[in-house]
């Protein structure tokens, strides 16, 4: 019997079951997964483990590991080797101890694009938990403006931001990683059908979300709403025009700020403005100086993961690459530090160095060449927002989160796996072509 009788022989009656149960599980992870970032690192952090580790016993059962053979596991694989070589040669034991753990972040990505959610009806599930946990952050963040607690009694953050079900000033982000998989998707289906009163809703569910976002007052994450429906408008004809009436309502929401709310006024509008006009000297401008310097002197390797928590205490100095016309730059012991440098490429390039960064973009580009494919907002909605959602997050002229740590990676690396998922199993839905998409059902 040939490797390829035994790859499509039926499985033992023991394997079979064990297969749907890894499956039944690893699809509870992954509903679940969205709502535990929301409340905890560590149970976040465990159910995306578990959906690597099961997604690896469940190729072993059914010997199917084509998977491996998607162009970006390559470039992940290397980028990952390079993170553990760079944090071996700086000789940290945490560091890398946290690069073996790495690559369970890539096969969060694996599992959820070739086994979990390969099905249609499971896509969509996950996209109704994004919804209706969207619309529990904006009920939770009205409340807090108008009355001035949540629901757990915890008030605005003491520099005006709305918290929304959080103590702390997480909404915006979380917002913002609901906003594009959960929301826009039904407004999209709204405006594409000839229902009056759909199409008028999904205008007012459009114009709430804004306005929420703008309320809640993080700066980045309204920065980044607006251009991820910038992309939505340059992709979908018909959303042009609501795209410039929402821009007019923000607009209105913003010079109206002073009155509805100074704290936010004062955060989202004059803060920003004054970072913007002296961002060399802002906390953002000394930590992206930092995380320069680091990778100016080490080029090649970077300096391992968390290099820049443990190093960035140090004084440091760079003669700068006059060819490129980068200046001399300084920085003092003490200033521009804290857990990482606010940037997911700096975060990448000080970890493994230019080859390390080499490595994550071409893992990027992987994704979001295979998540165009047969790329139709008309037919598949939930996956056109999942690019913008990719274009988004990856976007990197941005101040963000840590890209390793949860609740952020998970974000990233399943918004990953979900786009390519949709991507792949797009063209027969759409054909109306019954294609066995279910992984217990074998094709030659």
């Amino acid at each position: 019997m040939t490797r390829f009788d035994l790859m499509d022989a039926p499985l033992p009656r023991w394997q079979t079951v064990l297969a749907k149960s890894l499956t039944l599980t690893g699809t509870a992870c992954t509903l679940l997964l969205p709502l535990l970032m929301f409340y905890s690192r560590a149970l976040s952090d465990i159910a995306a483990t578990l959906i690597g580790v099961f997604f690896l016993i469940y190729s072993g059962l059914t010997r199917d590991w084509q998977w491996l053979r998607k162009p970006w596991i390559i470039p992940a694989a290397l980028f990952c080797g390079l993170c553990l070589l760079s944090s071996i040669h700086v000789g940290l034991k945490g560091a890398w101890t946290q690069a073996l753990c790495l690559p369970r972040l890539f096969l969060l990505t694996a599992a959820t694009q070739n086994w979990i959610l390969a099905r249609q009806t499971r896509r969509m599930a996950l996209g109704g938990v994004f919804f209706l946990l969207a619309l529990w952050l904006m009920s939770q963040c009205w409340e807090q403006y108008l009355t001035g607690t949540n629901l757990m009694g915890a008030p605005r953050w003491g520099d005006g931001s709305l918290t929304g079900p959080f103590v702390k000033p997480r909404a915006g982000f979380t917002f913002l990683m609901l906003f594009f998989p959960g929301i826009m998707p039904v407004v999209l289906h709204a405006l594409h059908s000839k229902n009056r009163g759909a199409w008028v809703g999904s205008c007012v569910l459009l114009l709430f979300s804004a306005l929420t976002m703008v309320l809640i007052g993080q700066r980045m994450s309204n920065v980044l709403l607006l251009f991820g429906l910038f992309l939505t408008a340059l992709l979908v004809r018909q959303f042009r025009w609501p795209f410039v009436a929402l821009l007019a309502c923000v607009a209105a929401a913003l010079a109206s700020l002073p009155v509805i709310s100074p704290p936010t006024y004062a955060k989202l509008v004059l803060k920003f403005s004054n970072q913007l006009q002296h961002f060399a000297t802002s906390d953002y401008g000394q930590l992206f100086t930092k995380a320069s310097i680091m990778v100016l002197n080490h080029p090649w390797l970077g300096l391992g993961v968390d290099g820049f928590r443990n190093f960035c205490q140090l004084g440091m100095h760079s003669a700068g690459i006059s060819a490129l016309g980068l200046p001399p730059l300084d920085s003092p012991a003490g200033t521009g530090c804290n857990i990482h440098p606010h940037n997911y490429y700096l975060q990448v390039a000080t970890t493994a160095g230019l080859l390390g960064l080499a490595a994550f973009a071409a893992t990027v580009v992987c994704w979001l060449k295979a998540g165009t494919r047969h790329l139709s907002p008309t037919h598949a909605p939930q996956q056109a927002m999942l690019f913008v959602m990719c274009c988004t997050v990856l976007w990197p002229i941005a101040s963000t989160s840590a890209l390793f740590s949860f609740p952020t990676a998970g974000w990233v690396f399943l918004f990953a796996g979900w786009l390519m998922a949709a991507a792949q199993n797009a063209a027969p839905l759409r054909k109306n072509v019954t294609v066995p998409n279910d992984p217990h059902v074998r094709t030659k």
